[in-house]
C-alpha cells in the first residue's frame, strides 16, 4: 500500500516573531501610556495637594479680636480674669480655675492705615519678672556699647555688649519718659526676617505681663500701651 505524506504545513513567520517596525510601534504605544498614567498621577497629587492646603486654611482659627465671646474664667495671682477662648495660644492652657501662667495673642493696630500687628502676651503672677523700665537702670545702662543706632521717631537704640557676637541685642527706649517705653530686641537668625522684641510692664492689678513682638511694631510704640489696655482690660488684667 502506497503511503501518502501530507505535505509540511507552512508557519506564518509573523506569528513567531515581530518585526523591528512592529515592535518599535508597540514600544511607542506603551511609552506613552505610560507617560499618560504619569501625567495623570502627577495632577491627581496635585489637585489632593491643594485639596489639603484649602481645608488648611480653613480650619484655621480665626484671629483674636476684642469682641470675641465664649469666655473662660482663670484665677492668677489672686486675680480672677475672664478671658475668650479665641485668645489663648496654647490648648492645653484651656481650663477653669487657679493657673500661674497665662498665654495670649492680641492684636494691634499701631499704626495709621496698616493692618494689626500680632502681639504675644505671657501674664505671670507679681514677682515673676522685673519689669523693662527697672532693667533699663539697673542692668541695661551698664551693657550698652557706644554706638546709637537709627530707628523709629523718639526711641534710642543702644546695642549690647556681649560675650557672644551672635546674640545682636539691641534695647529701644524713650529717654523722656519717667517710666518709659523699653524693649529689647534680638535679631533674627533668618536673613531678611525681623528682630523679635520683649518688653515686660507691671500692671496695676498687681500681674506682670511680658509682651513678644516684631520689631515692626516699634513703629507705633506711642499707642502700644493705649491699644494693650483695652485688651488687657476686656479680661480684667488692669
Amino acid at each position: 500500500m502506497a503511503c501518502h505524506l501530507s505535505p509540511p504545513k507552512l508557519v506564518n513567520a509573523g506569528m513567531l516573531s515581530t518585526s523591528p517596525p512592529a515592535r518599535a510601534s508597540e514600544a511607542g504605544v506603551i511609552a506613552y501610556n505610560l507617560a499618560g498614567i504619569a501625567a495623570l498621577v502627577l495632577l491627581l497629587a496635585v489637585g489632593a495637594a491643594y485639596l489639603l492646603d484649602q481645608a488648611g486654611r480653613n480650619t484655621r482659627p480665626p484671629a483674636p479680636a476684642l469682641d470675641d465671646g465664649n469666655p473662660l474664667a482663670q484665677t492668677i495671682g489672686g486675680r480672677e480674669l475672664t478671658i475668650p477662648i479665641s485668645w489663648f495660644r496654647h490648648g492645653e492652657q484651656l481650663r477653669s480655675g487657679f493657673v500661674d501662667q497665662i498665654d495670649l495673642e492680641t492684636r494691634l493696630p499701631l499704626m495709621a492705615g496698616a493692618s494689626p500687628l500680632s502681639v504675644d502676651v505671657t501674664l505671670l503672677p507679681r514677682g515673676r519678672a522685673r519689669s523693662s523700665a527697672t532693667l533699663l537702670d539697673t542692668v541695661y545702662l551698664h551693657q550698652f556699647s557706644d554706638e546709637t543706632l537709627p530707628g523709629p521717631a523718639g526711641l534710642v537704640g543702644k546695642p549690647l555688649l556681649a560675650a557672644n557676637e551672635n546674640a545682636r541685642e539691641t534695647v529701644w527706649y524713650d529717654p523722656l519718659a519717667p517710666s518709659p517705653f523699653v524693649a529689647k530686641c534680638q535679631a533674627s537668625v533668618t536673613p531678611d526676617a525681623p528682630a523679635r522684641c520683649l518688653r515686660t510692664v507691671s500692671l496695676s492689678s498687681g500681674l506682670v505681663a511680658v509682651f513678644s513682638f516684631e520689631a515692626t511694631a516699634l513703629e507705633g510704640w506711642r499707642t502700644f500701651d493705649t491699644e494693650m489696655a483695652r485688651w488687657l482690660g476686656r479680661i480684667g488684667a488692669i
